[in-house]
């Protein structure tokens, strides 16, 4: 809890009991849940927590730069709390989502995007995850 508390603050954002809750389940998960699906997991443990308060703190730390909004599977969004520079691979069979390490994929271009001044980017891969044998 000590870690996230300094997480928070590190980011300018005073540490409520709402915020930890939602704040200790989104950076310490590797889900990239929906708001819905934060608020479920979270109303666990702090029964109290309204979906309303959960939709403002998830928007609060996008807007402070804590987590990610990603809109990885189509018309859903979802919350990434992982913000060191990754790709996703999606399962097309279960709909899970995994970080996929930048280094793992390479992308090349000659460097003439026209128009196009690129800031960031990312690779979205979809598919589904192989199974693992004995």
């Amino acid at each position: 809890m000590i870690k996230t508390i300094k997480e928070l603050r590190d980011h300018g954002i005073l540490p409520t009991a709402q915020r930890l809750a939602v704040a200790e389940y989104i950076l310490h998960s590797e889900a990239h849940p929906t708001a819905d699906q934060v608020w479920e997991r979270v109303r666990v443990t702090s029964p109290t927590l309204s979906r309303a308060t959960v939709y403002n703190t998830l928007n609060l730390f996008v807007n402070k730069g804590l987590i990610q909004r990603q809109v990885l599977r189509e018309g859903t969004v979802v919350f990434d709390g992982m913000n060191d520079a990754h790709h996703h691979f999606i399962d097309e069979e279960t709909g899970q989502i995994f970080d996929i390490p930048w280094d793992a994929i390479e992308v090349k271009t000659n460097g003439n995007l026209g128009e196009y001044d690129i800031h960031a980017y990312q690779v979205v891969m979809r598919g589904r995850r192989k199974k693992k044998t004995s």
